[in-house]
């Protein structure tokens, strides 16, 4: 039921329209956006609504939606952003919803990441070529070795090796080497991305400088003036625990402040250290997280990494303050994991680490798992995390002061090629589905989609630095909170 509600909610309003031709597709070059009554006196607090009117190639409006944008309010000279609400009116017409969090000059962003012609090719993908990035295991004994393909699920009738975790479930297999036996795999490893996925119609919905990630322009002023609210109406600002705000938080000279909590500014070592001592600290997941060591261990000195002799980028790793008493580990998720090479027993399911642990009021734990799902249908991931699920809430039963924090995915750059394994489009749809299903759950979220989204700075999916620790304080702000 979970499922079929999620699904549901996901549902992408693209029309069932024949074959596009590329001349009629969207063209972000072409439409435009116009900010709603832009004379309009604003002060914090107020809602700005654009309307974006989307044109195709031959400059005539779109009768249909379905397209996905992106959009941001912005003031470059405070460094300050935040993210809008898109709605999709299904006549090539869209509003964007913002509230005005800062006074002074607001400058208003939208880009077109795909056109709907573009966004039925990356669904059709989801749904019909779920291998589209493929796997490998070696397998080895004495002098003989083989490597076969491995994935969720294989196509033929070839014999098949079932690795499916016997505790989770979750399903994993590989093509039964022709000498040897399933038990001696070796290691994991990333095959490779199929080539050759797109008709030529098709690729032209995917091009860079034209339609991939493209900024749309202000028919008129693309900016309002925001006056600053009167201090009594300051006091009562939005810190009520009321379920979804959004946006969640917004930049102010580069430094993210979440609207439900009072973030902390660990700009010190010290305060980190001070933080964590006597700690207990996992980092599950992707390289997006492994992101969360490196800074800790590069920023924080007495932090010392101890060399587990693991592959570089891989893991798992470790790091030890012996003096504060701090152990700080990382392990990454386990398959389907584009890594280059992971060792068959270092392929640990996040859910079983987190029954391996005791928990309580000095245990952390942060997970991030999104990027390597991107490929699959949503059923796969949606598996993936009703087993984490389940995990955290027996970890929360038997220790409630054990600290858990999730971090959400982020916005990337895209091309031409990325885009068909790890559009936006598809970490939306993953991000939207996290969302829900930990909700209410006891876990704190470290909102990584919007902290890219309404930054100044290319997107990347390995953000930098000033983004990695606005993420850090935020999840020190979990783990160590301002005594109120």
């Amino acid at each position: 039921m979970e499922e079929d509600s999620l699904l549901t909610d996901l549902q992408w309003q693209v029309p069932h329209v024949g074959p596009v031709p590329f001349l009629k597709s969207s063209d972000p070059s072409s439409s435009y956006f116009v900010i709603l009554n832009s004379a309009a006196f604003f002060k914090v607090g107020s809602q700005l609504e654009v309307l974006v009117h989307v044109h195709d190639f031959q400059g005539k409006p779109k009768k249909y939606g379905g397209d996905y944008l992106q959009a941001r309010i912005h003031s470059p000279k405070l460094q300050a952003g935040a993210v809008g609400r898109v709605v999709d009116y299904q006549n090539g017409f869209y509003k964007v919803f913002f509230t005005l969090l800062w006074p002074g000059k607001v400058k208003v962003s939208i880009s077109l990441v795909h056109p709907s012609e573009g966004i039925r090719v990356l669904q059709h993908l989801q749904e019909e070529k779920p291998d589209r990035v493929y796997f490998k295991s070696l397998f080895r004994s004495g002098r003989i070795s083989e490597t076969t393909e491995c994935n969720v699920c294989l196509p033929g009738s070839l014999p098949l090796c079932n690795f499916t975790d016997l505790y989770t479930g979750e399903p994993w297999f590989c093509f039964k080497p022709k000498k040897l036996p399933c038990s001696s795999r070796i290691n994991h490893f990333k095959g490779g991305y199929l080539k050759g996925l797109l008709t030529a119609s098709e690729s032209a919905f995917f091009q860079s400088g034209v339609n991939i990630k493209m900024p749309i322009n202000s028919s008129g002023p693309d900016w309002v003036t925001v006056m600053p609210r009167r201090i009594k109406e300051t006091n009562s600002r939005e810190l009520s625990q009321n379920s979804g705000t959004f946006p969640s938080g917004y930049y102010y000279k580069d430094q993210w402040r979440p609207r439900k909590l009072k973030m902390r500014q660990f700009n010190d070592p010290d305060n980190i250290t001070d933080c964590l001592q006597r700690k207990l600290v996992y980092l599950f997941g992707d390289s997006t997280i492994r992101q969360w060591f490196e800074y800790l261990t590069t920023f924080v000195p007495d932090l010392v990494e101890f060399n587990l002799g693991s592959p570089k980028n891989v893991g798992p790793f470790l790091a030890v303050d012996q003096k504060h008493n701090i152990l700080l580990k990382y392990r990454c998720h386990g398959p389907p994991i584009r890594f280059t090479t992971v060792f068959s027993n270092e392929l640990h399911y996040v859910a079983n680490e987190l029954n391996g642990i005791v928990g309580g009021k000095n245990t952390v734990v942060a997970i991030a798992v999104w990027s390597h799902f991107s490929t699959f249908p949503l059923e796969v991931y949606i598996r993936r995390l009703r087993n984490i699920r389940r995990a955290v809430v027996q970890l929360l039963d038997r220790s409630p002061k054990t600290v858990i924090v999730i971090r959400t995915a982020n916005a990337q750059e895209l091309g031409p090629e990325v885009s068909l394994f790890n559009s936006d489009w598809y970490n939306f749809q993953l991000d939207s589905i996290l969302r829900k299903m930990f909700s209410g759950v006891g876990v704190y979220l470290v909102d990584a989609w919007e902290m890219t989204l309404a930054h100044y700075l290319p997107h990347k999916l390995h953000p930098d630095e000033v983004i990695v620790k606005n993420q850090l304080d935020m999840f020190l702000s979990f783990v160590c909170p301002l005594e109120t």
